[in-house]
């Protein structure tokens, strides 16, 4: 595929009719609500959190949808809310999957940015998880690939072949150097792999650390490349969006408002580690200025 995103776009073309029902995580990367509504559906929103609320959700969507819903999305670790889950949890899934006729779509883009020694597991990983799963991964982040669009997707023959189908239509296939670079990629030393790893997880110490002595406390993120902040509690009630734009003002800061990505985000914004650790401490010294200004209790002042 040419990125998970446009696989996951042509996937939903091939096997949505108009009035399906989607059940998808909210707050979610847009690709894994929009994909489906471009293509007719209507989207039932199921939660991010990796607990009995999830299946819960995913009961209730089945008893008082009409029509049932066919299709559940899921992406883990979350973009953009960082959970991750075991493979505990996607044994459930595969299961309530196969008892009540739902294909299940897995974008796995982040699988190599884990932290703390805690490997990304794979929904098909799950004995017989391809009789009802496919999953999606791109190589742009695990081989600082972003722009090349290069993914690919693996799991049920049925859903393989439907993408492929609606692929034939719409293009003849990556750039082929691109092809070529992403097998040498996957093919070669792993180096950089881990390389990129020990990079992000630097900066997510950077920026816990940084922004907590700032005044602004954020739960460590154990994979992906973001981190999913509350709005401090003194300021939460600007909501996501105004806050946002407060902090590029006047803290030259930019995040994204986390009610962008459904309104489950609300209260939260994603900062995205890509700038490098001492862009992070300069950022978190905008920062403590803002909340200052702001009248927000702040940390005594120390060297950064």
């Amino acid at each position: 595929t040419m990125g998970s995103k446009e696989g996951l776009a042509s996937l939903a073309t091939a096997i949505t009719e108009p009035g399906d029902v989607i059940l998808a995580p909210n707050p979610s990367y847009p690709i894994h609500t929009f994909g489906f509504i471009i293509a007719g559906a209507a989207i039932r929103s199921v939660p991010t959190t990796p607990d009995e609320k999830y299946f819960e959700a995913l009961e209730r969507a089945m008893a008082f949808t009409v029509p049932r819903p066919k299709i559940l999305v899921m992406n883990y670790p979350s973009n953009p809310t960082a959970e991750t889950v075991d493979l505990a949890f996607y044994e459930r899934v595969v299961d309530f999957a196969k008892s009540n006729d739902l294909w299940i779509i897995s974008d796995l883009a982040y699988s190599e940015l884990y932290y703390d020694g805690k490997p990304t597991v794979s929904i098909l990983q799950v004995p017989g998880a391809k009789d009802v799963a496919i999953e999606f991964t791109s190589l742009s982040k695990t081989y600082s690939m972003a722009g090349w669009r290069m993914g690919f997707a693996v799991g049920n023959k049925k859903l393989i072949a439907a993408m492929t189908r609606v692929k034939s239509y719409l293009d003849y296939g990556a750039f082929t150097p691109i092809q070529a670079a992403a097998c040498a990629a996957l093919n070669g030393p792993q180096d950089i792999v881990e390389q990129n790893r020990k990079l992000y997880h630097r900066r997510r110490d950077v920026l816990i650390d940084s922004f907590g002595r700032a005044g602004w406390d954020i739960p460590k993120p154990a994979a992906s490349m973001f981190a999913w902040a509350p709005l401090p509690p003194a300021l939460a009630h600007m909501g996501s969006l105004e806050f946002s734009k407060q902090l590029l003002t006047h803290a030259k800061v930019a995040v994204a408002a986390g009610v962008g990505y459904g309104e489950n985000g609300e209260g939260f914004v994603r900062i995205a580690m890509v700038e490098n650790e001492q862009r992070i401490r300069q950022a978190a010294r905008n920062i403590k200025s803002y909340l200052k200004s702001q009248g927000v209790n702040v940390p005594p002042s120390r060297e950064d």
